[in-house]
């Protein structure tokens, strides 16, 4: 079953189960993926989707703190709520342990020495670890190995 469906599906249990506030954030995901899909080829792979949906949940938690940072519990709890659903539907993300040591095996592999072959080993992971990992903890463990 596509990523698509399986939205419509849980859709179409969250209106069976008059759940509002789930609804309210598959309907969310479901307008991304079709908006990618117009502006696409028509259809949205696998990966495009996980992008979609890292990208909302990244959105979701960021709003959630700017909104607790505002003192809008109200706010902040819808938003961390749909960020928790959303989260559903990512992927299982690495470890900061497994990062360091793809990291370590990327810098081993370029063969960088320092601070300034950062760009050669991110592009490198980046990559390789789209959809696993979240590109600030990438890049904060290039960072940490090369200072050493």
């Amino acid at each position: 079953m596509g990523f698509l469906e399986t939205i419509n599906a849980d859709i179409k249990k969250a209106m069976l189960a008059r759940e509002k506030e789930k609804l309210a954030a598959l309907r969310d995901i479901k307008s991304k993926l079709l908006l990618e899909a117009t502006s696409g080829n028509g259809d949205v792979s696998d990966e495009t989707a996980i992008k979609i949906i890292m990208k909302l949940h990244k959105q979701r938690k960021e709003t959630y703190e700017l909104y607790m940072n505002e003192n809008r519990e109200d706010l902040a709890a819808d938003e961390k709520f749909q960020a928790e659903v959303i989260a559903t539907y990512m992927p299982e993300m690495m470890t900061e342990e497994e990062v360091k040591t793809e990291a370590q095996v990327a810098i081993d592999a370029t063969g960088a020495t320092g601070p300034q072959d950062m760009g050669k080993v991110m592009g490198m992971l980046s990559g390789k670890l789209a959809g696993k990992a979240d590109g600030k903890m990438i890049a904060n463990a290039v960072k940490a190995l090369l200072m050493n």
